[in-house]
C-alpha cells in the first residue's frame, strides 16, 4: 500500500480521460474562452464591450466563444427588449468559480512576462532552424 505523504512516481503518474485536470482543458480549449471569462470577470459587458477588451477577436470567433460559454452555463445572456436590441454577458455563479484560478494564472503571466518572452524567442528559434 502506498503511503500518501509519499510523491507519485512519474512511471506511475496518469492523467485519465475523465480526471478533473484533463477536463479543465476540454472547458479552455478555446483560444478566446478563458479571455472571455477573464473579461467578463471584470463586469457586465456588452458585445462591443468585449470586442474592445479582447483586441484580436473576430465578431465570429467572438460569438462562437459566447455561445460556447452561455451553453455550459459559465456566462449569462441576458436580452433586454428594447429597440436597438441590447445583450448584456455576465459570469454565472459556476463561471465565477473558473476565474479564480484564471486571475492567478493571469497574475503569473504579468510578474513572469520575460519567461514569457525566452519563451516567444525558444519557439521562433526553434521554427527558423
Amino acid at each position: 500500500m502506498k503511503n500518501n505523504d509519499e510523491p507519485t512516481r512519474a512511471k506511475d503518474f496518469i492523467l485519465r480521460e475523465n480526471c478533473p485536470q484533463r477536463r479543465i482543458h476540454y472547458i479552455l480549449n478555446g483560444k478566446w474562452t478563458s479571455m472571455v471569462l477573464y473579461a467578463l470577470s471584470h463586469g457586465t459587458m456588452r458585445t462591443g464591450q468585449l470586442e474592445r477588451a479582447l483586441p484580436g477577436v473576430s465578431k465570429k470567433m467572438l460569438t462562437q466563444t459566447l455561445r460556447e460559454v452561455e451553453a455550459s452555463g459559465l456566462v449569462r445572456r441576458n436580452v433586454f427588449d428594447v429597440v436597438p436590441p441590447k445583450v448584456e454577458y455576465s459570469l454565472t455563479e459556476l463561471g465565477q468559480t473558473f476565474v479564480e484560478p484564471l486571475r492567478a494564472l493571469y497574475d503569473w503571466a504579468e510578474t513572469n512576462s520575460s519567461a514569457l518572452d525566452e519563451l516567444d524567442r525558444n519557439q521562433a528559434g526553434s521554427q527558423a532552424g
